[in-house]
C-alpha cells in the first residue's frame, strides 16, 4: 500500500448544493490518508469554473443542483479536463438516472444513503482507473444494458428547442422574456408550453416545473 510519501495525494473537489452536506463531505475525505479536498463548489456553474482553476483528479458531483443539473455539469468539465475522474452522488437510484450520468462520463455513482466509507473506496477505485458503483444499483445499470433497445425517457424525447423553452420556464422567465431570449413570439411560447405539458403528462405550470427539476433538468 502506498504511503503519502511515494505519492502527492489525490487532489478532489466537493460539489453539492446544501452547506452541511457539503462541509461533512469535504471532512470525511479530508480526514483519509492519500487524499486533499482543494475545494468545494455549491452550483454547477461554480464546480466548472473552479474545475479549470484547480484541476482536480477527482470531483464527487452531486447531480441537482441549483443552476444546471450535475449531469450538464459533468460533461462540460469532460470536455474541457478529460482525465478528471466524476463520481456522481445523487438520492436517486433509478436506471435512467444511473445510465445518464454513466453516458456524461461519470466513473463512480454513489448513492447518498450509503455510508462515508463507500465513498471513500469510490474515489479509491475511479483514481486508480475503475469504476465504481453502489452495490444496490449495481443490477439496475444491468438491466439497462441488457435492454435491446431502451424507451427514451420524456426528457430525452424533447425537441433542442423545447428544452431550451423548458429550461427558461424553470429559471421563471415569463413567456415575454422567453420570446426576447429566443427570438420567438410570444404565442409560440405558449404552443412550445402547452407541447410540453402534453409530453410530459402535466396539466399546469407548477407541475412543469416540477416534473423538469425532478428529472434534474435545470436552467443552463
Amino acid at each position: 500500500m502506498n504511503s503519502a510519501y511515494d505519492s502527492p495525494p489525490i487532489r478532489i473537489l466537493v460539489v453539492d448544493d446544501h452547506g452541511m452536506v457539503r462541509e461533512g463531505l469535504a471532512a470525511l475525505l479530508d480526514r483519509q490518508e492519500g487524499m486533499h479536498v482543494v475545494g468545494t463548489a455549491a452550483s454547477g456553474k461554480e464546480a466548472i469554473a473552479l474545475a479549470q482553476g484547480l484541476e482536480p483528479q477527482v470531483i464527487i458531483m452531486d447531480l441537482v443542483l441549483p443552476d444546471m443539473n450535475g449531469i450538464d455539469a459533468t460533461e462540460r468539465i469532460l470536455a474541457l479536463l478529460p482525465l478528471t475522474r466524476v463520481i456522481a452522488l445523487s438520492a436517486s437510484h433509478t436506471t435512467e438516472h444511473v445510465c445518464r450520468a454513466l453516458r456524461a462520463g461519470a466513473r463512480g455513482y454513489v448513492v447518498k444513503a450509503a455510508m462515508g466509507a463507500e465513498l471513500v473506496l469510490a474515489v479509491q477505485a475511479v483514481t486508480a482507473g475503475r469504476q465504481f458503483l453502489s452495490p444496490e444499483i449495481t443490477p439496475l445499470v444491468i438491466e439497462g444494458l441488457l435492454k435491446d433497445s431502451p424507451s427514451k425517457s420524456p426528457m430525452e424525447r424533447l425537441s433542442v428547442r423545447e428544452r431550451e423553452v423548458l429550461d427558461r420556464i424553470v429559471a421563471g422567465s415569463t413567456s415575454a422574456d422567453i420570446a426576447a431570449h429566443l427570438s420567438l413570439s410570444r404565442k409560440t411560447v405558449d404552443t412550445y408550453r402547452g407541447r410540453l405539458m402534453v409530453k410530459l403528462g402535466v396539466d399546469n405550470r407548477s407541475a412543469l416545473i416540477r416534473f423538469a427539476i425532478q428529472h434534474e433538468l435545470m436552467a443552463q
